[in-house]
């Protein structure tokens, strides 16, 4: 991890030294601000240090995951009272190193972590007991997250309720599909070409992404490294259509981004910006992607840009996570705002 961090410097230190190009983004509209509806309140909030995920069972209790404190919190639907669902530890039925929480149908809720660096899901009931879970048995290698860098690790998970969706482009996939037991029923999408294939730690960082569960039928593929752009694929994993995030507001961000990286010394790992920060289906089968810059983007079912938008709650913000609550309502964190999905 010390080797990691050592080479970061000289990673940041090349954004900008050559320039993506992609096709002009059009005239810059004012986007759609969106006011937050409800929140959760400052008293509960300010309880929280890292909370990287929110979602809500069927039962409108509010779940939190809170990386720093490796530790998932339950929010009563009132958003009045704050219970520890799950608590550090490396043991079963405990999180260390939390990435990602997602939830099933079925109020069951996922945890990604990784206790002593194996990287792990487990599977919980609301009140905290684990009813399931396992190991990858191909590590992604070492886990660094600074702010909008990422390296390796799991990022992103998407649940259905039986099956697992995660980004492991080390498999030569973009997702893999796991059953509770650890068992791949499939891998989905071919990875893009980076143009760093013979560097694979670096090929494989540039195809880290989001794993989107269309409600409507099928997957998104959001690419968080390199340059900004989705895929669609339909429920056989058959690739749809493939689309470049652009607008206005990313061109200097897209710009910005290196082509070239230095050479590393062995046993560490390259440190790759990231332009995405969160991404999530409506039931209608839009896209919602939250960028690293203050704006979000609103994909139609057909890949097209339909809104630019931006959230405000205490005021402008770039969410971190996206969730979409069976009202139809989005709830966002970190601050655990919610918006009308409409």
């Amino acid at each position: 991890m010390r080797a990691c961090a050592a080479v970061l410097a000289g990673l940041l230190g090349l954004a900008g030294a050559t320039d993506f190009r992609h096709p002009a983004s059009g005239v810059r509209s004012e986007p759609d601000i969106l006011a937050s509806v409800a929140a959760l309140p400052p008293h509960l909030i300010d309880q929280l240090t890292e909370p990287i995920g929110f979602v809500q069972a069927s039962t409108g209790e509010y779940l939190v995951l809170d990386r720093r404190q490796h530790t998932v919190y339950g929010i009563d639907a009132s958003r009045e009272r704050m219970r520890r669902v799950v608590q550090i530890g490396r043991e079963t039925g405990e999180v260390l190193r939390p990435a990602a929480i997602a939830i099933g149908p079925d109020d069951h809720f996922a945890v990604a972590d990784a206790p002593a660096g194996r990287e792990r899901v487990q599977i919980f009931d609301l009140a905290g007991t684990v009813t399931g879970g396992f190991y990858l048995a191909r590590p992604s290698g070492n886990r660094l997250v600074i702010r909008d860098l990422v390296l390796n690790g799991i990022g992103a998970m998407a649940f259905t309720g039986t099956t697992f969706l995660i980004s492991q482009p080390e498999s030569e996939a973009l997702f893999s599909e796991f059953t509770p037991r650890a068992a791949v029923l499939r891998n989905v999408g071919v990875p893009r070409a980076t143009g760093f294939e013979s560097d694979r730690d670096l090929h494989w960082s540039l195809n880290v992404g989001i794993p989107v569960i269309d409600p409507t039928g099928g997957f998104f593929f959001v690419f968080q490294t390199g340059l900004p752009m989705f895929r669609k694929y339909d429920a056989n994993g058959a690739l749809v259509f493939e689309r470049h995030i652009e607008g206005v507001e990313l061109d200097g961000a897209i710009g910005a981004l290196p082509t070239t990286w230095p050479a590393r010394p062995p046993g560490t790992h390259p440190v790759v910006t990231s332009l995405v920060r969160a991404a999530a289906a409506d039931a209608a089968g839009r896209l919602w992607i939250s960028l690293t810059l203050p704006y979000s983007y609103v994909y139609d079912a057909r890949g097209e840009k339909v809104r630019t938008v931006q959230f405000r709650g205490a005021g402008i913000m770039s969410p971190t996570s996206l969730f979409f609550t069976r009202s139809g309502r989005l709830l966002t964190g970190p601050g655990g705002y919610l918006f009308e999905g409409r």
